[in-house]
């Protein structure tokens, strides 16, 4: 299975009349966060395939209408603190990035994450159990703590991810929140855990 990975930068390859004629074919797309609603849209309205999404930490993925009202993007699925069922793949989804301002939107603290991720435990154990992996893909914006970590504390490695990748060993982790000038080049790694991380900036294809 293909996918498209798009994070945190509008890249003109995506954002045109091509698009996707320009890409191979995929199946399913993933936004990890940091991008405008209206591109969002765009990529819904151009594929006949399903978009996931997560927010990023900067209020970016509103819709906003001609009266000033927000809305999340049409077309798309929000995945945030939520698993989901989408093209025969459960996906767990997580937006925003470990809190480092007093802001309250796109930031959460590391015990309301793990809180969460350890409700889903009667869940997704049974199924690591018996397949190997609780989730095929776990999408965030924030990256798990390890090589994709930024080096200043906004874009530090989220704890409570490592604790989600110990616990029910996704396939792979798809994350935004780093961009790849700021950090490690290197877009993809393999965790202690075996887990396939992937940074989504711009946009990637993944073969699952």
């Amino acid at each position: 299975m293909r996918i498209l990975a798009l994070s945190d930068q509008i890249h003109p390859f995506i954002y045109q009349e091509r698009f996707p004629d320009n890409l191979p074919p995929f199946e399913l797309v993933l936004v990890a966060g940091d991008l405008p609603g209206s591109y969002i849209e765009f990529v819904a309205t151009k594929v006949r395939v399903p978009v996931v999404y997560v927010h990023g930490n900067h209020k970016e993925e509103y819709v906003q209408d001609y009266l000033g009202n927000l809305s999340a993007p049409g077309g798309a699925i929000k995945a945030h603190g939520r698993i989901v069922e989408v093209a025969g793949l459960r996906i767990a989804g997580w937006g925003g990035c470990p809190r480092y301002n007093n802001r309250e939107i796109g930031q959460y603290n590391e015990a309301e994450a793990q809180s969460r991720f350890l409700s889903w435990y009667p869940v997704l154990m049974g199924r690591r159990l018996l397949k190997g992996h609780g989730v095929d893909i776990l999408l965030t914006h924030a990256p798990p703590p390890g090589p994709h970590a930024g080096a200043d504390f906004p874009h530090r490695g989220s704890t409570a991810l490592g604790l989600f990748h110990r616990l029910y060993r996704p396939r792979i982790h798809v994350h935004g929140h780093i961009h790849l000038y700021e950090a490690q080049p290197k877009r993809e790694y393999t965790s202690p855990e075996g887990v396939r991380v992937i940074n989504a900036f711009e946009y990637t294809l993944i073969e699952l």
